[in-house]
């Protein structure tokens, strides 16, 4: 019964989150400034470049993201262990 609750709760949270990120301000969407004033000025292949060095920065961040909840996984207890 908890467990369902916890889920039902989990995704609600989710579902709302992502309704307010749908109906934010456009402005929350755009590039940082120094990223739009670069990439102005940039012809095809700068822009493949700048999207290349941001996938780059992106993914440190997302292995440890990734490593933290796989080790989280591994590391859980049963229900039954309480």
């Amino acid at each position: 019964m908890r467990n369902e609750r916890t889920i039902i709760l989990t995704l609600t949270l989710l579902l709302s989150l992502a309704a307010l990120s749908a109906f934010g301000e456009a402005t929350a969407l755009a590039q940082c400034a120094m990223c739009k004033a670069s990439a102005a000025g940039l012809d095809e292949a700068g822009t493949r470049n700048l999207n290349s060095a941001v996938l780059v920065l992106l993914c440190p961040p997302v292995a440890i993201f990734c490593a933290i909840f796989f080790v989280a996984y591994k590391h859980r207890k049963s229900a039954n262990d309480f």
